[in-house]
């Protein structure tokens, strides 16, 4: 207890730097993921590539994407940017599927009723099959989120700063203060992603809470 208040700051500021390596991929992969699910639902021939091409970057291992990546966008080894690309394809490999999936989910006598009621495809789909897809995809997206808050720490084998230094930090000294702060932080910080998702899922399905307060 006594160093983990002798090094809040630091402590502050690995977890802010880990919060934006694990959040950024998070937004920029669903932001991705929604146009992908979307083409992968409606166009059947799609459907098959899309989801096994990006459920195959799920196995690449992480630290080897990370050494990779610099190669690959013609970044430093030690940029920040390396992680949050890998990451985002990791965010897509989980998402793109689930995204498919949500959509998928959406009854046929909904789409078909806002059609007849002259809902163009693209009209349909922000105001009648996004949100129904919501919960579906909110699942996905809390899974991703954790996800990436546990890769993220890998980082530290490249030099990136966050969370992750604690525990090479405890390792390398065989002191158990900086390694306990550092899971508990991830933890602490994965539970704080998913709480965020949990809210917004909640905001964006009134319905929901409608339903069960009848209930």
């Amino acid at each position: 207890m006594t160093w983990f208040l002798d090094h809040l700051d630091l402590f502050w500021t690995r977890t802010l730097q880990h919060a934006y390596l694990a959040g950024v991929p998070l937004v920029v992969g669903l932001l991705l993921a929604l146009p992908l699910g979307w083409l992968a639902r409606r166009y059947r021939p799609l459907f098959v590539p899309l989801i096994a091409g990006f459920g195959l970057l799920y196995t690449i291992p992480s630290l080897a994407l990370f050494v990779l990546m610099p190669a690959i966008i013609g970044t430093n080894i030690l940029s920040p940017l390396n992680v949050i690309v890998g990451l985002t394809l990791y965010t897509l490999a989980l998402l793109v599927r689930t995204v498919a999936d949500g959509l998928g989910a959406v009854p046929e006598a909904v789409k078909q009723s806002a059609t007849a009621m002259g809902y163009t495809p693209v009209k349909r789909f922000f105001a009648v099959d996004l949100p129904l897809a919501v919960p579906v995809i909110s699942a996905g997206l809390r899974v991703a989120a954790v996800s990436n808050v546990s890769i993220a720490s890998i980082a530290t084998v490249i030099g990136v700063p966050q969370l992750g230094l604690f525990f090479s930090d405890g390792f390398s000294r065989d002191f158990y203060d900086p390694l306990v702060v550092g899971i508990v932080g991830c933890v602490a910080l994965a539970l704080v992603f998913d709480g965020v998702i949990l809210l917004l899922t909640r905001a964006f399905t009134p319905w929901v809470r409608a339903t069960g307060s009848r209930a």
